[in-house]
């Protein structure tokens, strides 16, 4: 029992207050969705990711919860064609959960690498994002649909140039202590929501958006990569960026 309390300490819990309710202002505003091209990237999981690296996988999983729990909420009050399958709590709050709970055991696996192999993944890392990225420029340049996809591509090279500089020159191997948690906690959100999804209700999904009921597990795989690559770039960008800024401010 005495645990347990140490565990929710009016501190961790005010934690859990402030991240979880940021990740709902994102769910209820524009901010929690940055267009990339034809799709939204969403980054209200991206509170959780905090959570879970700063504070634990119980902090973590109950900040999942509440965006669970909100997104059960945005489906009731604020319904869509694909609000049903959010109904489902199976869909809906388990993989916010786990978001928690995967992260932060990946935070404590990649903390045992050695810091040769972490810059050697890193590096690899950073030119696989900057190449999907580039590819997405010379698309939207081939396939000119909107000026502003080939912006937001433009910048995301930027960023991503900039926080691979600063990972390599400050954080060194600890970068990838952030960037490989959150990599795994964006995708755990994305694949977890999506199999999920294809499981429960894979043809009554495709036949909502309009798809051939044969081809539901391209269709669900499509989504995926179209939605989870860019969630990641900015997962990425934006963890990198506060819990540096973090581990800067407490030495």
């Amino acid at each position: 029992m005495k645990r347990v309390e140490n565990s929710l300490s009016v501190r961790k819990m005010t934690i859990v207050g402030v991240l979880g309710g940021i990740s709902i202002v994102l769910g209820m505003t524009p901010l929690g969705f940055i267009p990339i091209g034809p799709t939204r990237a969403t980054i209200m999981h991206i509170p959780v990711i905090i959570g879970a690296i700063t504070e634990g996988p119980l902090i973590g999983s109950l900040i999942g919860l509440i965006f669970g729990l909100f997104s059960i909420f945005q489906a009731i009050t604020n319904p869509t064609p694909m609000s049903f399958v959010f109904l489902n709590p199976v869909v809906s709050v388990l993989p916010r959960v786990l978001i928690g709970i995967v992260t932060y055991y990946t935070y404590r696996f990649i903390k045992g690498l050695g810091e040769n192999k972490a810059l050697r993944v890193l590096n690899l890392l950073w030119i696989g994002i900057i190449g999907y990225l580039a590819y997405g420029i010379y698309i939207n340049i081939v396939e000119f649909s909107s000026i502003w996809s080939l912006i937001i591509n433009v910048v995301l090279i930027i960023l991503s140039l900039i926080i691979g500089i600063y990972a390599n020159k400050r954080l060194k191997n600890k970068a990838m202590d952030i960037i490989i948690p959150s990599i795994v906690g964006t995708l755990t959100n994305t694949v977890g929501v999506l199999f999920s999804m294809y499981m429960l209700y894979g043809r009554r999904l495709v036949s909502v958006l309009g798809q051939d009921i044969n081809m539901v597990r391209n269709t669900i795989i499509g989504i995926g990569i179209t939605n989870g690559i860019p969630e990641t770039i900015i997962a990425i960008i934006i963890v990198t960026n506060i819990i540096g800024a973090l581990k800067s401010r407490n030495k």
